[in-house]
């Protein structure tokens, strides 16, 4: 889970607007952020699969958002890839 200040400074650092929470952007790196911490406790508790099931979850969703993203304006797309360092 992740704590809600961390999460706000994610939330803060990616939005477009001053109240911004729903954009693509920000989306994915909220997801990334999630995907990063699920699997560093994914390596101390291998068998932990109810929660491996939600990290492949929350993988592809933000591989969904990242499609949308690429769809609809490749620029913004590009920009975040290489802010978030995917791919």
């Amino acid at each position: 889970m992740l704590a809600t200040k961390k999460k706000q400074a994610v939330i803060k650092k990616n939005q477009i607007h001053d109240k911004d929470t729903g954009s693509p952007e920000v989306q994915v790196a909220v997801l990334s952020i999630q995907i990063d911490e699920l699997a560093k406790h994914l390596k101390k508790h291998k068998k932990d699969n109810h929660s491996r099931r939600g990290l492949i979850k929350m993988v592809a969703d933000r591989r969904t958002h990242l499609k949308y993203l690429e769809r609809k304006d490749k620029t913004r797309y590009n920009a975040l890839v290489k802010k978030m360092d995917l791919k």
